[in-house]
C-alpha cells in the first residue's frame, strides 16, 4: 500500500465489493456516503487472501474519501472471487421445515451450489432449458477468513471474515423430483447463486443472530424473517462445516431461508419469466433480479 495516504477510520466499518463487466471486475469498497470507490491501485482484486485477518486490518487504515470515486449506476458482481466452496445449509428455519413438509433437523442439512452458478447481486438469473418450479430463497451467508478444521462452537465466529446477502435460486422439481435425493442438482443451474451487494466484515456485525431478512416478487412480500430464529446460529454451523471439512478462506456458507418461498404456498407458486426478485438483510444490502428465458 506504499504511497497511498492512510488515516485510521472514525468507523472500523468495511463493505468490499467487485464493479464492472462481467469477468472483468475490479475491487472497491462503499464509503460512508453509499459511494463506491475504487481500490485497484492498491489490491489487483479482493481473493481469499484479502480476507485474512491481517489483510482486513491493513484495509481499515485506508481513509476512502482518498480513493477514487466510481461512477454511479456501475455493475456489481460477486464481492470476492476464488471462492472454493459454496456450502448450503437447508431447513434452518423452523417455520420453513414445516412449510416445507419435512421433518426438523437434528443436525444441519448440508448440500454444496456449483461455484459456476455464482452471479452478480443484481445480474439476470437465467432458467434453464427444462426448468418447471423455480422458487426463491433469501439467505445470510457466511464468508470463511482463516483455515477452520474442527472448531469449537465459542470459537467459531473468529474464523469469519465477513457476512453477505443471497439468493438461494431453486428449481423444486429437480431438487425433489428428479434429483434421486441429491438436493444440489436442483439448487446449481448457471446463475441459480447470486452473491452480494458486498461483503461487509465482521467489525459491523458482531452478532450474525440479530438481522432481519425479506424477499419480494414483483413487489409483493414473500419473506419476513430474523436470524434469531436460525435452528443453528452461524457460530454452530461453522463448526459443524468445520468437522465435516477443512475451511478455507474464501469459503461461503449460505445459511438457510425463513418462511415464505413458493413451494410452501397453497396452491405452490413458483417463478414466471420476467419476474422480479427483490431482498434484502439488514446492513447487507439488497438484490435485485429478473427471471428470463434461456436465448441458447
Amino acid at each position: 500500500m506504499a504511497g497511498w495516504v492512510t488515516t485510521p477510520l472514525k468507523s472500523s466499518i468495511m463493505k468490499l465489493l467487485r464493479y464492472g463487466p462481467k469477468g472483468q471486475e475490479k475491487p472497491g469498497i462503499l464509503d460512508a456516503e453509499g459511494n463506491i470507490r475504487d481500490l485497484s491501485g492498491l489490491l489487483d482484486d479482493i481473493t481469499p487472501r484479502t480476507l485474512t485477518a491481517a489483510a482486513r486490518q491493513a484495509l481499515l487504515a485506508v481513509d476512502p474519501a482518498k480513493l477514487p470515486l466510481v461512477e454511479a449506476g456501475a455493475r456489481l458482481g460477486v464481492p470476492w472471487t476464488g471462492i472454493g466452496k459454496f456450502i448450503a445449509i437447508g431447513l434452518n428455519y423452523h417455520d420453513h421445515a414445516v412449510e416445507a413438509n419435512l421433518p426438523i433437523p437434528a443436525e444441519p442439512v448440508m448440500f454444496t451450489k456449483w461455484l459456476s452458478c455464482l452471479n452478480g447481486p443484481n445480474d439476470d438469473v437465467i432458467e434453464p432449458l427444462e426448468a418447471s418450479k423455480l422458487d426463491w430463497e433469501v439467505e445470510l451467508g457466511i464468508v470463511i477468513g482463516a483455515k477452520a478444521s474442527n472448531v469449537s462452537e465459542a470459537d467459531a465466529l473468529n474464523y469469519v471474515a465477513g457476512y453477505c446477502l443471497a439468493n438461494d435460486v431453486t428449481d423444486r422439481a429437480f431438487q425433489f423430483e428428479r434429483s434421486s435425493g441429491q438436493w444440489s442438482k436442483g439448487k446449481g443451474f448457471d446463475t441459480f447463486g447470486p452473491v452480494g451487494p458486498y461483503l461487509v466484515t465482521t467489525d459491523e456485525i458482531k452478532d450474525p443472530q440479530t438481522l432481519s431478512v425479506w424477499l419480494d416478487v414483483n413487489g409483493e412480500r414473500m419473506q419476513t424473517g430474523h436470524t434469531s430464529t436460525m435452528i443453528f446460529s452461524c457460530a454452530n454451523l461453522v463448526s459443524y462445516c468445520s468437522r465435516m471439512m477443512t475451511l478455507e478462506p474464501g469459503d461461503l456458507i449460505i445459511t438457510g431461508t425463513p418462511p415464505g418461498v413458493g413451494m410452501g404456498m397453497k396452491p405452490p407458486r413458483f417463478l414466471k419469466t420476467g419476474d422480479v426478485m427483490s431482498l434484502g438483510i439488514d446492513h447487507l444490502g439488497r438484490q435485485t433480479q429478473r427471471l428470463v428465458a434461456r436465448t441458447k
